[in-house]
């Protein structure tokens, strides 16, 4: 297999992953069962936007694909989508938390970059990063990981 056909399977897997958690976020349980009480509180959290008395929480996510040239990007934010796109780019959204479900679970952002060439001449995924409210939360070790970016807004 070429390293174009393996980085190919590795953007499709990838979205297919992040759709996956995509769709299962909107399934998830009420938390009360035994898997939730082993979890640790996390702190890492950045502090959420409460709109007026409506009980809406709103986030500020900003997705960020390094590097020059273009490249596909595959994304999960306010949307789903895959994109042709001019590196760097960035791409941000407030996504609002209505239900209580929502803010307990959390909602799935996600991007999956695509492949640049690195210095070695090779190609190897972009760097990506996810900002919630100015804070970085998620990136991919300057795309020395070959994973995408993905964090769960509460």
């Amino acid at each position: 297999m070429s390293d174009q056909e393996e980085t190919l399977r590795k953007i499709i897997t990838g979205a297919a992953l992040a759709l996956t958690a995509t769709l299962l976020t909107g399934c998830g349980s009420d938390g009360g069962g035994p898997a939730a009480a082993d979890k640790p509180a996390t702190s890492a959290q950045p502090k959420a936007k409460a709109e007026g008395g409506s009980g809406e929480v709103k986030h500020e996510v900003t997705l960020e694909v390094l590097g020059s040239g273009t490249t596909s990007v595959y994304y999960n934010l306010d949307t789903n989508k895959m994109e042709q796109v001019q590196l760097p780019w960035k791409k941000t959204s407030t996504i609002s938390l209505t239900t209580d479900a929502e803010k307990k679970v959390g909602l799935s952002v996600s991007v999956v970059p695509g492949s640049v060439h690195g210095p070695d001449g090779m190609l190897h995924a972009a760097p990506c990063v996810i900002t919630v409210d100015g804070k970085k939360v998620a990136d991919n070790q300057d795309g020395k990981s070959d994973k995408m970016c993905e964090y769960k807004v509460k």
